[in-house]
C-alpha cells in the first residue's frame, strides 16, 4: 500500500461487491469487511468490521434494485462510520437513483433527489462521489461537496476501435424521440444513441423507430447506468441494432452476445486517490 494512503478505509455495501473488489485492487489497498445483519422485525444493522478513526472513509453502494434496501444499507454505513470516529465519510454511489426525482411536475409529489440527498447528510455523510447525474440541478440537491464523473471516456474509447468515418452521435436527451423528429442528417450514417441510463428503454425505443424512418444504415446504443428492467436488453437487441454498450455502474448477471460492459472502476479509483490526497478532480476529464 502507498505511505499516502495508509489513512484511506473502503468499505462496500452489498449492492455491488465486484466494483467495489475492483476499485480496491486498483487502489491496492484492502477491502474493510462489513457486517450485515437482518434481525426478526426485518430492521436492517450494520457493522464496519475494521478501525475507522480519524480515517478517510469511501463508502461504495450503487443505489439499485431493492433501491430503498440500498439506501438504507448506505444511511447505516454513514453513521456507524461517523459514530467511529471517521475524519472524513464519501459516499461513492455510481448509481444514484433517485436523480430522476428532480423537480416537481405534479402537485402535491416529492422531489425525492433532494430528500435522499438531505438523508445522506443527515446520516454522516461529508462528501459525495457520484456518475452521471440524471440533470445538472441533482448537484446542487447536495449540502456537501460532490465529485460528479461522467464516462464518455470509456464510452468514447470503445468506439474509438470503430470505423467512425461515417458516424454520427444522437442524443435521447435533446428530446428528438419525444418530438418524433430527428435534428440533422441520419440517412446512411452509422449512428451512435448515447444516454445516460436505459431503464425500460422507452424513450430509446420511440428513437429507434425516427432512425428506422430516417435510413439510419445502422444503430449502436450507449449508456451509463445500463439498468435494462423489464427484459429491455433483449428487446433492444431485437430491436436491430449492432451492440449494446454500458458500463459497471450497476451489476449485470448476463453475458448477452450484444451486450458490452465497460468498466468505471479505473476511473472511480483514481478519484477516490486524488479526494483522499487533496487533488483535482474534475482535471480527470481535461481532455
Amino acid at each position: 500500500m502507498e505511505p499516502r494512503l495508509r489513512e484511506i478505509a473502503v468499505f462496500g455495501g452489498s449492492a455491488h461487491p465486484a466494483l467495489t473488489a475492483e476499485i480496491c485492487s486498483y487502489l491496492t489497498v484492502p477491502q474493510r469487511p462489513v457486517l450485515l445483519k437482518r434481525f426478526a422485525n426485518d430492521c436492517l444493522e450494520i457493522q464496519l468490521q475494521s478501525n475507522c478513526r480519524e480515517r478517510d472513509v469511501f463508502l461504495i453502494q450503487p443505489l439499485v434494485r431493492p433501491v430503498q434496501e440500498r439506501l438504507v444499507e448506505l444511511l447505516l454505513m454513514a453513521d456507524a462510520a461517523r459514530g467511529a470516529s471517521a475524519a472524513r465519510v464519501t459516499a461513492v454511489i455510481p448509481h444514484y437513483a433517485y436523480g430522476r426525482s428532480d423537480k416537481k411536475d405534479a402537485p402535491r409529489i416529492s422531489i425525492g433527489g433532494r430528500l435522499i440527498a438531505d438523508l445522506l447528510v443527515t446520516a454522516g455523510v461529508n462528501r459525495v462521489l457520484t456518475l452521471n447525474l440524471h440533470s445538472p440541478q441533482v448537484h446542487g440537491f447536495f449540502s456537501v461537496p460532490v465529485d460528479h464523473l461522467h464516462a464518455l471516456r470509456e464510452l468514447a474509447g470503445h468506439f474509438r476501435e470503430r470505423d467512425l468515418s461515417r458516424a454520427v452521435v444522437v442524443s435521447p436527451d435533446l428530446g428528438y424521440a419525444k418530438s418524433a423528429a430527428i435534428i440533422g442528417d441520419v440517412a446512411g450514417r452509422d449512428v451512435i444513441v448515447l444516454d445516460d441510463e436505459i431503464s425500460r428503454g422507452t424513450t430509446v425505443f420511440e428513437l429507434l423507430d425516427r432512425l428506422r424512418e430516417e435510413r439510419a444504415r445502422s444503430v449502436a446504443v450507449a449508456c451509463t447506468h445500463g439498468l435494462f428492467a423489464d427484459n429491455s436488453l433483449d428487446k433492444l437487441a431485437a430491436a436491430d441494432v449492432t451492440e449494446i454498450v454500458c458500463t459497471n455502474t450497476a451489476p449485470l448477471d448476463t453475458d448477452h452476445p450484444k451486450l458490452t460492459v465497460l468498466s468505471v472502476a479505473p476511473a472511480l479509483a483514481e478519484a477516490i486517490k486524488r479526494i483522499h490526497n487533496g487533488e483535482s478532480v474534475s482535471s480527470l476529464f481535461d481532455h
